[in-house]
């Protein structure tokens, strides 16, 4: 038991490591994230307009191949 008390109240092994600002590091993360957040909606952005294009081609398509029968033999 004395083990485990000078263990658990004991120094740590790791080395204190004071040259990393924590409020510098969250802030920096957190403008990152606002980055990411921004970029997301553009990307959504983008593609929901290439699928209104592909929409509209596909559109266009449907009314090109649906030409009616008279039109066909007309030269």
């Amino acid at each position: 038991m004395k083990n485990f008390i000078r263990w658990f109240f004991g120094p740590s092994k790791k080395p204190i490591v004071e040259e990393i600002d924590l409020y510098a590091k969250i802030s920096e993360l957190e403008h990152r994230i606002v980055k990411l957040e921004e970029e997301n909606v553009e990307t959504t952005n983008c593609l929901y307009e290439l699928g209104n294009s592909v929409n509209a081609v596909d559109a266009r398509i449907d009314i090109v191949l649906n030409i009616p029968k008279h039109y066909e033999n007309f030269n």
